[in-house]
């Protein structure tokens, strides 16, 4: 065959089969319509490799019954919600005030409210991993820990030496860690750890340490469980990064509770789905489907929320605008990437046309150059609106926090992008209580000092370059 005949051939067979993907992802998938048109242009315009893009980077989860629970705990779960949402409305204070957000979080993702919280604000590495192993050392029974990122360095080795002491006392030690955020490190780390008892399991493998088809759904959660008695959840990994120590990133600003209550059953029972899905088979828990009555002497109302490429709702997001579109006077938002949807934006100009001071503060040191030109691309676009964005010069801001009114605030693992409201496994709590809304309030006050800010002038002055990056990275921000 002549290479002009062999080169027509591939070069139908190529569009044939990027017909065939496009197909798919029109209407099959039935996917948001913002990332269906950027996939089609991937496709279209890079055919081969955009190809090979969608096989590691597009392909959907199953959405049915992904933790594979049984037809008696969906049945217990379900009893629960129901409770609860007769019960909601006539709670008194910020519960009833806040109780279609509450309701919405109990329908869509089964987050159940607890008020009987203590929670501790952590917003500095060496004093989170401080607490964290003092903990871990205190425990007698259990310590559940599942993280995106460990790192084979001072910090993470630290962490799994702790971890293998508790297990020769006989404490039953998980860690669950995810393949790709966890690159540098293998089972083999925790080699002394699985000769103890301890048991290590990793999420979505990849195929010989080299292929991975699950490569864009990650799971991007950052729990910490001892005892069933105390519980970390929030935005630090684990790393010397976390703790200042890289040089290029320097200071890292991050917000992690430390909660103690009813909330910690409903964080033990996302652990165990999680788990028993890396694990492959049913690892019964008591927590794992959790509501028991109230045992603690704290006056925090706590849902925790989870969302994933699983769900067919956006979950997260959702809670995000129903916060957003709650709010009187104040929006305070951390985020290291602003890369928001249509719907996210129109909440927040929605909101600076209302008279409410929005905030948004981002760093102004990336590590992402291509997200950070879609960020800014957002937050510029927010600017003529009036809301006020806050560059952190300090360091790398990493926090994912928002608060509204010093009354109510979401700390967690979810960025405001694409990738966490859909692709990403992600889980936050949203914490009712004036006193924890009004110490984040008062840390991102405290940050503020530490910030540039970027003016409507300022960003209007900018070079062609950035915007040109800005133009790209937005037109593909649905896929980033």
């Amino acid at each position: 065959m002549e290479w002009g005949s062999l080169f027509t051939l591939s070069l139908s067979l190529v569009t044939i089969l990027n017909i065939i993907l496009a197909a798919v992802v029109v209407f099959i998938e039935r996917r948001d319509i913002g990332s269906t048109w950027a996939w089609l242009m991937v496709l279209f315009f890079i055919p081969v490799v955009g190809f090979l893009f969608y096989i590691f980077f597009g392909r959907q989860l199953k959405q049915r019954n992904f933790y594979n629970l049984t037809a008696e705990e969906r049945m217990y779960l379900q009893s629960a919600i129901d409770e609860q949402m007769m019960n909601v409305d006539y709670q008194g204070g910020l519960t009833a005030k806040y109780a279609d957000l509450l309701k919405m979080n109990l329908l869509s993702s089964n987050a159940i409210i607890s008020s009987d919280n203590e929670i501790e604000i952590f917003n500095d590495g060496r004093e989170k991993f401080n607490s964290l192993f003092e903990d871990i050392r205190n425990a007698t029974q259990e310590i559940n820990v599942q993280y995106y990122i460990i790192q084979p360095d001072e910090l993470g080795t630290r962490l799994r030496d702790e971890l293998t002491l508790k297990a020769k006392e006989g404490v039953q030690v998980r860690v669950l860690y995810d393949e790709i955020g966890s690159k540098r490190i293998s089972r083999s780390f925790f080699k002394e750890l699985i000769e103890y008892g301890g048991t290590v399991e990793v999420f979505f493998p990849s195929l010989f340490r080299l292929i991975n088809f699950r490569i864009n759904n990650r799971n991007h959660r950052k729990l910490c469980i001892i005892d069933g008695e105390i519980a970390y959840i929030g935005g630090f990994n684990v790393g010397d990064e976390y703790l200042g120590l890289d040089k290029k990133m320097g200071y890292w600003r991050d917000t992690h509770f430390r909660i103690k209550g009813g909330a910690v059953d409903q964080i033990q029972g996302r652990f165990f789905l999680d788990w028993n899905k890396a694990a492959n088979r049913s690892e019964k828990h008591p927590e794992q489907l959790p509501f028991r009555t109230e045992r603690h002497t704290g006056e925090s109302v706590v849902q925790i929320i989870s969302s994933g490429p699983n769900s067919q709702t956006e979950h997260l997001k959702n809670m995000y605008l129903k916060l957003i579109a709650s709010a009187k006077k104040s929006i305070y938002i951390q985020t290291p990437y602003f890369v928001p949807d249509a719907s996210f934006m129109d909440a927040c100009k929605i909101a600076l046309l209302s008279g409410v001071d929005v905030r948004i503060m981002i760093p102004n040191k990336p590590d992402h150059m291509f997200v950070y030109s879609a960020t800014l691309a957002h937050a510029g676009e927010l600017l003529p609106y009036g809301v006020k964005i806050l560059q952190y010069e300090k360091g790398f801001m990493h926090a994912k926090t928002i608060v509204v009114d010093q009354e109510i605030a979401s700390v967690g693992t979810a960025n405001i992008d694409t990738r966490s409201f859909r692709l990403n496994f992600e889980v936050n709590a949203l914490v009712c209580d004036e006193v924890i809304a009004s110490q984040l309030h008062d840390l991102f006050l405290e940050d503020s000092t530490e910030c540039s800010e970027l003016t409507l002038e300022r960003y209007e002055v900018r070079p062609k370059l950035a915007k040109f990056k800005e133009a790209v990275a937005r037109l593909l921000s649905p896929i980033l």
